[in-house]
């Protein structure tokens, strides 16, 4: 690396370690730059480099066959996130600041809303995900399959544990060890109530990989008669995972900003209701997000491509927050009909079409 390099490097970690100390809540989060490719590749960066805090730094640097995972794992929860709200008003719109520069969600991430919520319940299920998957495939000498499914099963019902089973339980345990920074060490009332409610939904995140695993079977037997049944458990796609944490976000629950001995609902007369481990819980309520917040770092409605005859969250209607909708006229050009033509080349015909294209006012 050239001097130039390196110069730059020390500023931008010089500039990490501020932000560090001006956002504690968001220092959970920073992390999660490794899922965005302009940043880099961080087994390259090595563990001193990243942004990470001090106890993810350690284990960074005991477990460095780790990064490519962790990685990955941000990158899951990213895509999903953006997936599962992208005809939304809010969007999981990352920031768009210089990688590494700031939190990644911007403000979002310290908000204490339901979107907080569900970016830390979608963050540690990705890093869940990604690690389970890398131990099945064998990338790593500490996991592998979970033994403790490689034998029994049930005789009279013709199956057996076999095959190689996602140790899901070693993931959820690494995933509590980056990510769950413990409340007694964070100052200000709020900051604790904060801190408490990203480590409740880091663990929602991590039961929904665990609730939707799923058992796979594969038959033995004479002319495919199925006499034996071979059986492992599987996690699920991480689109499924991330389909129930949004259910869980409309579903999510409001928590009071005072913490006794432990959390509780907003609402007094819900008290004696449980509050579930699944649950996703937020403190504040959410902005509108129909209308660009500079200061907040919410862009707003305005230009997003709306569906005109949709009753849902991407209809104009709602999308556009009752201003209305432009429409104009767009032009598609492709080549279309082609056929092969002996000997040897394909003829295609040129073909438009015209598409309306509604966007908000």
């Amino acid at each position: 690396m050239d001097r130039a390099a390196l110069l730059g490097l020390s500023r931008l970690c010089a500039l990490w370690a501020a932000l560090l100390a001006l956002f504690p809540c968001g220092a959970q989060g920073n992390w999660m730059w490794l899922g965005i490719a302009s940043f880099g590749v961080p087994e390259k960066l090595g563990c001193a480099n990243l942004p990470l805090n001090s106890r993810q730094k350690e284990l960074c640097k005991r477990k460095p066959y780790l990064l490519p995972s962790i990685g990955e794992g941000a990158r899951l929860g990213i895509q999903e996130c953006r997936s599962q709200f992208r005809h939304e008003r809010w969007n999981c719109l990352v920031t768009n600041a210089p990688p590494g520069t700031s939190p990644l969600f911007g403000y979002e991430l310290s908000s204490g809303t339901k979107e907080t919520a569900f970016i830390y319940a979608v963050m540690a299920a990705g890093l869940v995900h990604s690690v389970t998957r890398s131990c099945s495939a064998g990338n790593m000498t500490e996991c592998s399959c979970d033994t403790s499914l490689q034998s029994g099963g049930s005789a009279s019902e013709g199956w057996h544990w076999g095959g190689c089973s996602d140790d899901v339980q070693y993931g959820m345990w690494f995933s509590r060890k980056f990510l769950d920074f413990p409340v007694r060490n964070s100052t200000g009332k709020e900051s604790k109530v904060l801190l408490a409610m990203n480590l409740h939904n880091n663990e929602a995140g991590r039961q929904a990989v665990a609730k939707l695993m799923s058992v796979d079977c594969r038959c033995h037997g004479v002319s495919g008669s199925c006499a034996v049944k071979t059986c492992w458990k599987t996690m699920s796609s991480f689109e499924k995972i991330g389909h129930l944490l949004k259910d869980k976000y409309e579903n999510s629950v409001q928590i009071s900003d005072k913490i006794k001995r432990k959390m509780r609902r907003r609402d007094k007369d819900q008290r004696k209701i449980p509050i579930r481990k699944d649950d996703l819980l937020y403190v504040n309520k959410s902005p509108n997000y129909c209308v660009e917040d500079k200061k907040l770092g919410i862009p707003g409605t305005q230009g997003r491509e709306c569906n005109r005859t949709s009753e849902g969250a991407d209809g104009c209607n709602l999308l556009c927050c009752g201003r209305g909708y432009n429409t104009h006229v767009v032009r598609h050009v492709e080549r279309c009909e082609c056929k092969f033509i002996w000997c040897c080349y394909v003829r295609c015909r040129r073909c438009e079409s015209m598409t309306d294209v509604h966007t908000c006012k």
